[in-house]
């Protein structure tokens, strides 16, 4: 009788939890992305009484970078959960690199652009 409640999924258990472990993880990375972006033009805008026309600008792209950024990857960590869902119960896992290496190029970016604009306050 208890065998006929099992699903599938219950095989897997572990790996299940594991996959809406990384997928909260992938979460909390979005919201902190969009956080620096949020950040970097409250900041800006309200602390420094005058600074560059430059200054502006790579602020407010710091904002919308962040900002789109977070949200492209709160996306593709849903996609991926799902799909890492689904190859869990096929038995067919492989993991996958690239979003690592996509969201490892975006911080890198988003902190490049934060050093340009401090640089860009201070001369």
């Amino acid at each position: 009788m208890m065998d006929e409640n099992k699903t599938l999924e219950s095989k897997y258990i572990q790996q299940h939890l594991a996959n809406e472990r990384t997928y909260l993880a992938w979460v909390r990375t979005s919201i902190a992305i969009i956080g620096i972006g949020f950040l970097a033009s409250s900041l800006h805008f309200n602390n420094i009484s005058f600074a560059s026309k430059a200054a502006d600008t790579i602020a407010v792209l710091i904002s919308i970078f962040s900002l789109v950024i977070g949200f492209v990857i709160l996306f593709f960590a849903t996609t991926h959960y799902f799909s890492v869902r689904k190859n869990i119960n096929n038995q067919t896992f492989a993991s996958a690199s690239t979003l690592i290496k996509v969201s490892t190029g975006v911080i890198f970016v988003i902190f490049l652009l934060l050093g340009i604009y401090l640089i860009s306050i201070l001369f």
